[in-house]
């Protein structure tokens, strides 16, 4: 007797290619000829890149190839359409490293997501350039690593921070409202696997006191931006952003806030589009299927 469809080995496929004709119907049959199940799928098609960006999430039967059987078997396919290609067990939980420096907001809702078991991740270290968050990091059984960055021990503590990733098998680093600039070779090492929250709708308002600008400014809308962290500050491919209509009669303390709401928001939505196997990378761009 075949297992229920939720004890089935649920695999995601993320493909980028050339496009063509005949590569949907070529990852299909080859799912069909080994009795896998497609429960899910998107596509998009670049016109400007004239690349196709696809991906498809199916379950396996008994009986069906391992995860890594399938890997070997879709080589050919790999190779017959040009493609880049991952294949992910979904059911791998992926181990999160979160930084954080005195603003608490973001760490505080993914904390609480993780131990509510929304959000199906570990999270088997915090690391902080204060003390802030130790306390909470206690009380939710988490290591907390204090990291005080200087120009002195910027090196040094990165070469920590490095040890920590290896040691823990880190699959994402969420710069949750870390306040330190990584190091151009650091950001090289964490390529597509950090994730930074911006104070705004990028570029604008940069630096200190964003609300403050952004009140001097009157402006109209207020946001945040996550996106990967690259060498180029705050110039990462975005993945997720969102605003919030304001007017004259907000203060600068009223606009963070709501900027600190939307923050949370956003980044949370881009850890959960990343944990889901969710965004290619397309150049300086992001493919983000909803």
């Amino acid at each position: 007797m075949d297992k229920p469809a939720r004890d089935l080995p649920t695999y995601i496929l993320t493909i980028i290619c050339p496009d063509r004709t005949g590569i949907v119907a070529a990852v299909s049959e080859f799912l069909a000829a080994r009795r896998c199940n497609i429960v899910d799928v998107q596509q998009f098609s670049d016109p400007l890149s004239r690349q196709l960006f696809m991906r498809l999430a199916f379950t396996a039967a008994e009986g069906s190839p391992d995860r890594g059987a399938l890997s070997d078997e879709f080589t050919h396919i790999g190779r017959r359409f040009d493609m880049h290609w991952e294949l992910h067990d979904s059911g791998r939980r992926q181990r999160l490293l979160l930084m954080v420096s005195r603003l608490g907001h973001c760490l505080s809702d993914i904390l609480f997501r993780y131990r509510a078991g929304i959000l199906p991740i570990d999270i088997p270290a915090i690391v902080s350039n204060h003390r802030t968050y130790e306390e909470e990091a206690r009380f939710y059984g988490i290591p907390f690593h204090y990291l005080p960055v200087t120009a002195a021990t910027k090196a040094e503590q990165e070469a920590k921070l490095w040890e920590i990733v290896q040691s823990e098998r880190i699959d994402l680093v969420v710069l949750a409202r870390y306040m330190q600039v990584l190091s151009g070779e650091m950001c090289d090492r964490l390529k597509g696997r950090c994730i930074n929250i911006h104070h705004s709708f990028l570029p604008s308002f940069k630096g200190a006191g964003p609300y403050r600008q952004a009140y001097e400014r009157g402006v109209k809308v207020i946001g945040a931006t996550a996106h990967y962290v690259t060498a180029d500050l705050d110039e990462g491919p975005i993945i997720d952003q969102d605003v919030e209509a304001v007017d004259h009669t907000k203060g600068p303390e009223t606009l963070a806030a709501i900027g600190r709401d939307i923050e949370r928001k956003v980044l949370l939505r881009a850890v959960e589009a990343h944990i889901e196997h969710r965004i290619i990378v397309n150049g300086v761009r992001t493919i983000v299927f909803r």
